[in-house]
C-alpha cells in the first residue's frame, strides 16, 4: 500500500483558502529531470512549448506541450538565466556567461540589446521584464562572474549590482535602481505603475513606483523571506505575488504584503512561470527538475490589455 501523498499547499492565512489559491492539482507533475541547475522557464503560447535554462550545462531546453518531448533549443547559449518575450513575441534572454541581454529575431538571428553600461561590461544579467512601451528592464547581479559554474569567473567592471532599463527607441542602457546585494527577479504590477525586485542576498522583495518618464522612486521592502532566499517573482490576475524561494517553496503574498501560503516543492525552487492555454499552469524550475502544477489560480497577462502579444 502506497504512503500518503505529499502535501502541496500550505495555508498560512484564510485568504489563501477563500481565494482558492490552494485548489487545483494535488500532485506535482514532473516534466523533465536531468538539468544541472534549472532556471528561467518561459511559456510560448504561439508554439505551445516551454523554454527553460540549464545554466551550468550552457543550454536552453524546450518542452513541447502537445507531445511532451524535450530537446535542446540552443547550445551553447551563453549560460542563460531568465527568459521572456517582448511585445512582438521575440525571445529575450539574460546570458550570464556572455554578460549581456539578447533578443532572438523571428529569423533566428541574435541581437545584442545590452552588454555595457557607461562603457563598462555588465556583470551577469539575471532576469528581464518588458513594459508595454517596449522598454526592457533587467537585473544585473554578479552570480555569473563569481565562479566558472554559472558563467565565467571575472572581476566586476561596474563594481555594483543594479537594475537597468533599455530604451526601446535609442537602445540606451540607463541605471534605474541601485543599492542591491543580489538583484534577481523583477516584475511589473498589473497596471505597470510599480516594479517589484527580489534581492536574493538580502532575502527581501523591494517595490518601486514607476514614473511617467520611466524613472523609479521608492524602493521600500514589500516582503521578507525568513526561511531562505527569494529568486524570481510573478503576479496572478488578482494581484497576488508569487515568489520562488530557495527554501523549497513558492510563496504567495497578498497585495498588502501578507504571506498567505506556500506551494511545497521537494527541491530548491529557482524560478516559476504561469503558462498553458488558460495561464493556470505553473511551471517550476527547481534544482535539476522541471515541475508543473495546474491550479485554480490564473497568471497575470505579461502586458496590460491591448498592449501586445501576451507571454506567460
Amino acid at each position: 500500500m502506497s504512503g500518503a501523498r505529499p502535501q502541496v499547499y500550505e495555508i498560512l492565512d484564510e485568504r489563501f483558502r477563500t481565494g482558492r489559491c490552494h485548489a487545483g492539482d494535488s500532485k506535482l507533475e514532473v516534466l523533465h529531470e536531468g538539468s544541472r541547475w534549472a532556471e528561467g522557464p518561459l511559456y510560448v503560447p504561439a508554439g505551445r512549448y516551454l523554454l527553460w535554462s540549464d545554466i551550468p550545462n550552457d543550454r536552453l531546453l524546450r518542452w513541447d506541450e502537445t507531445t511532451g518531448a524535450v530537446g535542446v533549443f540552443r547550445s551553447p547559449a551563453g549560460h542563460p538565466n531568465g527568459n521572456t518575450l517582448d511585445n512582438e513575441g521575440r525571445l529575450i534572454t539574460c546570458e550570464q556567461g556572455n554578460r549581456r541581454v539578447t533578443r532572438t529575431e523571428h529569423d533566428g538571428s541574435v541581437t545584442v540589446l545590452a552588454d555595457r553600461f557607461q562603457g563598462k561590461r555588465l556583470n551577469s544579467p539575471n532576469d528581464a521584464a518588458v513594459r508595454s512601451d517596449g522598454s526592457i528592464w533587467f537585473s544585473d547581479p554578479d552570480f555569473g562572474i563569481t565562479s566558472d559554474y554559472e558563467g565565467n569567473r571575472a572581476e566586476s567592471e561596474i563594481g555594483a549590482r543594479n537594475v537597468y532599463r533599455v530604451d526601446p527607441a535609442s537602445g540606451e542602457v540607463r541605471l534605474v535602481a541601485d543599492g542591491f546585494s543580489g538583484p534577481n527577479g523583477l516584475v511589473f504590477s498589473l497596471d505597470e505603475r510599480r516594479l517589484f525586485v527580489s534581492d536574493s542576498r538580502a532575502n527581501h522583495i523591494r517595490v518601486f513606483d514607476v514614473r511617467e518618464d520611466g524613472t523609479l522612486s521608492g524602493g521600500e521592502i514589500f516582503a521578507e523571506c525568513k526561511t531562505g532566499n527569494f529568486d524570481n517573482i510573478r503576479f496572478d490576475d488578482q494581484g497576488r505575488l508569487w515568489a520562488a524561494a530557495l527554501d523549497g517553496g513558492v510563496h504567495c503574498y497578498d497585495p498588502d504584503g501578507t504571506l498567505l501560503g506556500r506551494l511545497l516543492i521537494p527541491d530548491v525552487v529557482a524560478n516559476i512561470r504561469f503558462g498553458g492555454a488558460r495561464r493556470n499552469r505553473m511551471f517550476i524550475a527547481a534544482d535539476t527538475t522541471l515541475y508543473s502544477l495546474v491550479m485554480s489560480v490564473t497568471g497575470a497577462p505579461a502586458l496590460p490589455t491591448g498592449a501586445g502579444p501576451q507571454a506567460q
